[in-house]
């Protein structure tokens, strides 16, 4: 059985560490920057490797991508993690927010860079101008899913729609405000975090 599983392991390993090579150099260097063999020769492999497990650059973004997103290369969304389990059985609103907020800092702070690159490449290369469109559905929905928790639990602030409270929960967590507070700003995640919870109860929440 070990036999059988020891080239799975050591494929998953190549691929752990292709996806973390590349994230770098994509982070640093761009898109258009970045080539199969900078990315062979930061991960140790051979660029055949690279382009057996990828085939074109876009797939491999693709892949650093989602990976970034739910922290591992588990096949399970992150709105099938048990921590979005649990804000789905919270019967306190602000318990949501606060919950939802923290967990969108963590995944912004491995996301945000690489969906950066996403962005600045979509305006002159279609794969990514799809991958973005993708991405921004994809946070789009997953906000709207923690709006419909709130909704569910009739604690919307009155005369705010659905569709409304989840635009402003795509604006006030996106990827661009997180860098600019983060990185321009310098504010620590935990700044950032108790911020962001404080403006999103207020705009989606009674007073």
């Amino acid at each position: 059985m070990d036999d059988v599983k020891s080239p799975k392991r050591r494929s998953a390993k190549t691929r752990s560490r292709i996806v973390k090579a590349a994230q770098g150099l994509f982070v640093v260097r761009g898109y258009a920057g970045t080539t199969f063999q900078l990315v062979a020769d930061a991960a140790e492999v051979s660029v055949q490797t690279v382009y057996f497990h990828y085939g074109t650059k876009s797939q491999l973004l693709k892949h650093v991508v989602d990976v970034a997103s739910a922290g591992d290369d588990e096949p399970v969304p992150l709105l099938r993690r048990p921590w979005f389990a649990a804000l789905q059985s919270a019967e306190d609103p602000m318990e949501v927010v606060r919950g939802w907020v923290h967990q969108s800092g963590v995944i912004l702070d491995r996301v945000a860079p690489i969906l950066a690159v996403v962005r600045d490449a979509a305006a002159g290369d279609a794969d990514m101008a799809t991958q973005w469109a993708v991405n921004s559905e994809q946070r789009h929905t997953a906000h709207g899913q923690v709006v419909a928790i709130l909704d569910r639990l009739h604690a919307l602030r009155p005369g705010l729609t659905g569709e409304r409270a989840t635009d402003i929960t795509v604006g006030l967590l996106s990827p661009d405000l997180f860098l600019v507070m983060t990185r321009e700003c310098g504010w620590p995640p935990a700044q950032w975090e108790d911020w962001s919870a404080d403006q999103l109860s207020h705009a989606l929440l009674p007073s």
